[in-house]
């Protein structure tokens, strides 16, 4: 993959995430592709540091610290993960980030970068993933990050796809790598034939595309049997783990819910 060059410097509200007045801890959930019943990738999601929950953190987080905030949760996500062993199952690691905390992906990516050699970690398995249900200050703006991360070797994902402001709107705008489809589509998809309709049009736009469809949010066995039916390969939720606090947990996944390649 082409890096950013390493000379660049990184913006001033970027460096080394100086100013962050509290401490952070990650924890991680796997997406498990249903071919394998292996974890296709791990989502960081942040924690105070004894493992309190993302809104104890994200209620700390103003304006003034949020390219603070914004860099240090990659360096977190990243070290933790491979402290965690990630780098020996192969699977890539999404982190969350904040589109409106970056003012140039190309200077803002320096410390993530750094942070990847100097744990061994590979570029090219990493995601960056934004969620649609805050409306975007400058859609333009993040458009040019998903441009400038793909560019780079990165991949993309826009999180909560259906449940945001302008869902299909955003993603005509550009197409990430990935989306997640929002847990509110997926909860009873088992009952919900107009639920179960929604997902298989999204499966095929998707595909149309070229973008992957991550289900989020299954919570039982039925739901997790209808996504299978429809043809989601990738899946996130309760019912195959929950997020373990700074470890990567073990997975629960039948050997008949496996889809058949």
């Amino acid at each position: 993959m082409t890096e950013t060059p390493h000379a660049l410097a990184p913006c001033a509200g970027c460096r080394d995430g100086a100013g962050l007045p509290f401490d952070i801890a990650m924890a991680f959930q796997p997406i498990v592709d249903l071919q394998t019943g292996k974890p296709f990738a791990y989502e960081a999601l942040v924690r105070g540091p004894e493992g309190q929950g993302a809104g104890w953190v994200l209620d700390q987080v103003t304006d003034e610290i949020r390219y603070a905030f914004d860099q240090q949760c990659r360096v977190k996500a990243i070290e933790t993960a491979v402290a965690a062993g990630i780098l020996e199952t192969g699977a890539k690691l999404s982190i969350n980030f904040l589109p409106n905390a970056v003012y140039s992906p190309k200077a803002c990516i320096q410390l993530t970068l750094k942070t990847a050699r100097a744990t061994g970690f590979p570029t090219d398995r990493l995601i960056f993933e934004f969620t649609e249900n805050e409306q975007m200050a400058d859609p333009t703006h993040v458009a040019g990050i998903v441009a400038s991360y793909q560019q780079m070797g990165f991949g993309t994902a826009l999180d909560d796809f259906g449940a945001g402001h302008a869902g299909l709107n955003l993603l005509a705008r550009f197409q990430t790598d990935l989306i997640k489809l929002d847990m509110e589509l997926i909860r009873g998809i088992d009952a919900s034939l107009p639920r179960r309709a929604i997902v298989a049009g999204v499966m095929r736009m998707c595909e149309d595309l070229g973008i992957t469809v991550i289900a989020e949010g299954i919570e039982t066995a039925e739901e997790l049997t209808a996504l299978r039916q429809i043809g989601v390969r990738y899946i996130q939720g309760y019912h195959l783990a929950r997020p373990a606090f700074q470890a990567l947990p073990a997975i629960t996944l039948p050997a008949t819910a496996r889809k058949v390649a």
